[in-house]
Parts: structure tokens; sequence; C-alpha cells
């Protein structure tokens, strides 16, 4: 017997706390009956569980897919707006994966999508501190008291953000500036309320290193399968256990122009799950999708 959310995200319907949240919301059943309660444990291979209706089978083989999200593409599964999902540039991907944290509509850069619910809660747990790095580029160009600002915390909807590492490209800068920051959390919209908190407004925004995962090679709307190297590189990441109270930042409180880490939202809710045939994938180095 195993908790229902467990078997959810070994299913690769979720991560846990998305199943934790699909249970709340009276979506799961098991043998018929609805199941909110959280600890309730069930058996995968006896018993009919489901949720929106349909039968969670048996964990698939887990996938791994790192994809170059272009703008203009929302990080969910389905969208009741009808716009373009990242899933729409995976075709070929037949497993039930879901995207590992989000990036916004307006926002381009590495994403990863999985159907291995245990690993994607812990890359998007604040606890771990899994840095993600973004190429951004700003209106005007922040000076040295903007980007100490930053790099120590801001506070954005009456909450101040975790130090950061903050650094000025180098070259000439007039109209715009280019920056690449750091986090290790994963607050809506971040990055852009950080900038437009010292009065420099976002023009664009790129995730260029997701923890150990990065791949200068990769172009917008192209995807591949992650090496086994990386997949053990991500679990080592998420692995240890941080010291202290876990928050981002603790280790190096002192924040400079030098100085930080990055981290995306929580996997949003998946649409529903089914059953798939697994597919062979490909060796880092041979992205497929949009040339």
């Amino acid at each position: 017997m195993e908790r229902i959310q467990k078997i959810l995200s070994q299913a690769g319907v979720a991560s846990r706390r998305t199943a934790e949240e699909l249970m709340l919301q009276g979506r799961v059943t098991v043998n018929g009956d609805v199941v909110r309660e959280l600890g309730t444990k069930a058996d995968p291979a006896a018993d009919d569980i489901r949720v929106d209706g349909r039968r969670v089978k048996q964990a698939e083989r887990p996938r791994y897919v790192l994809l170059y999200k272009p703008a203009g593409y929302v990080t969910t599964r389905s969208d009741p707006q009808r716009r373009s999902t990242v899933m729409d540039l995976i075709p070929g991907v037949r497993e039930y994966v879901y995207p590992v944290g989000r990036l916004d509509y307006d926002t381009e850069g590495l994403l990863l999508l999985t159907n291995d619910g245990d690993l994607a809660a812990r890359l998007t747990h604040p606890r771990h501190e899994v840095p993600r790095v973004y190429e951004v580029t700003v209106a005007g160009v922040p000076d040295a008291h903007d980007i100490e600002r930053i790099a120590k915390g801001v506070t954005i909807e009456g909450r101040r953000t975790e130090p950061a590492r903050v650094e000025l490209a180098p070259g000439r800068h007039t109209a715009t500036a280019t920056l690449r920051i750091t986090i290790a959390e994963g607050r809506n919209r971040q990055v852009r309320k950080m900038f437009e908190a010292v009065g420099h407004p976002v023009d664009s925004l790129k995730r260029v290193s997701i923890g150990p995962l990065r791949d200068a090679r990769i172009k917008p709307g192209q995807w591949r399968d992650l090496t086994a190297d990386e997949v053990r590189a991500l679990k080592k990441a998420v692995a240890r256990e941080p010291s202290g109270d876990g928050r981002a930042g603790k280790r190096d409180s002192r924040a400079t122009s030098a100085g930080r880490e990055t981290r995306e939202a929580a996997p949003r809710r998946p649409a529903r799950p089914r059953a798939s045939a697994p597919r062979q994938g490909r060796p880092a180095g041979k992205p497929r999708g949009r040339r």
C-alpha cells in the first residue's frame, strides 16, 4: 500500500505537491469514492484510482526532456484560452510528461519536462535551493546601487526576495543593459518584478540553466532527451540536504554584483493522466523540433 500522492507521482500524473492539490480539489477517486484525506493509502495494482475520471495506469519508464521554450508559449499541458502550450513543441513525446516549474508566456529558455514526480517535487522545493540562471535585458542601465539592492533582496508584494547573484554583462550599455541573474526561489514573475522594483523594467528574459543543466547549442523550439549523466547530476543536486533553515541564499549573505542563484515556480496542474507507449530517446547534442 502506498500513499495516493506517491502513486500519482510515480505514475507521472503530477508531482506529489500537485497530486495533493488534486486530492483536496476532489478530483481523485479510489474505487469510486472521492478521496480528500492526504494520508489515504491504496494499492496501485489492485485499486481503481482515477483523476478527473481517467484511470491512473502503472508507472511509465521515466522520461526527461530538455526544451528550449520560445516566447509566446504557455508553460502548461493545456490552456483554457487556447494559446499554444509547450506540449505543442514536443509532439513526439508519448509519455505523460509535464513542465517542472514555469516560464512566463513572454520568457524563453530552458525548461525541463518529465514524468518523474519525485524528481520534479525535489527540483521545485525551496529547501533544495536549485539555482536557475537568467539573462535579462532591461530598460536603462542599472548602477552599482541598483545591482546591490537586487543582490541583497528587494520587497515584492510585502515580502523580501532572497539574495541573488547579479552581474552586468561587459560592453557598452546605453538605452538598455544586459545582465545575468541567478536566484534560488520561484515566485511568480520574480525576475521581472525585481528589476521593476529598482526602476528598470525587463525588455527580454531568457533562462540559460537549471541547476547543472545547460545547453548553448539548443535553439528555440528544439528539444532533446537528457543524457544519463545529466539525470544523475540533477538527482545529485537535490539529494543533499541544505544547511540552516533551507532558505535560498543562506550560505552566503554578502550579496554583491557578482553574487547568487535562481528558481521558478512549482509544476502547474496537469490535464488528465493517460496511458502511453514508451519511446526511445536520443543522445544529447541532437535536439529536435523547430529549426
